[in-house]
């Protein structure tokens, strides 16, 4: 399990590098995502990886139990993310309609920085 949890981690770290290095916006806000995610997953997996077992203590039985501080960090960081990825799609929604281009190395006269390509 913690094999699996640490490939999906290093798999959206990659492709959220892999797209922040693209020349469009929509990719670079995609990556942008996947390293959220990954950030995300990383966090919820630092609480240990629990089976069957409450969020909270439990009154009877054992005192096995998950820790709730991971769970309620990713929780914040979900919100968080999604509001920051509703902002960037607006300003890079507005950076098109603007420049009538989505690339990001665009200079002051509207052509690109590899000679108007």
């Amino acid at each position: 399990m913690e094999m699996i949890l640490a490939s999906a981690i290093g798999v959206l770290t990659a492709a959220g590098v892999y797209l922040l290095l693209r020349l469009r916006t929509f990719p670079v806000i995609l990556g942008l995502a996947f390293l959220s995610y990954a950030v995300n997953v990383f966090i919820f997996a630092s609480g240990r990886l629990a089976i069957d077992q409450s969020p909270i203590l439990s009154r009877y039985g054992e005192a096995s139990y998950t820790d709730p501080l991971p769970q309620a960090l990713v929780l914040t960081a979900i919100v968080i993310s999604f509001g920051m990825t509703a902002v960037l799609v607006m300003i890079g929604l507005a950076a098109y309609f603007e420049a009538e281009s989505d690339r990001v190395d665009i200079d002051q006269d509207g052509d690109s920085a590899e000679g108007g390509k």
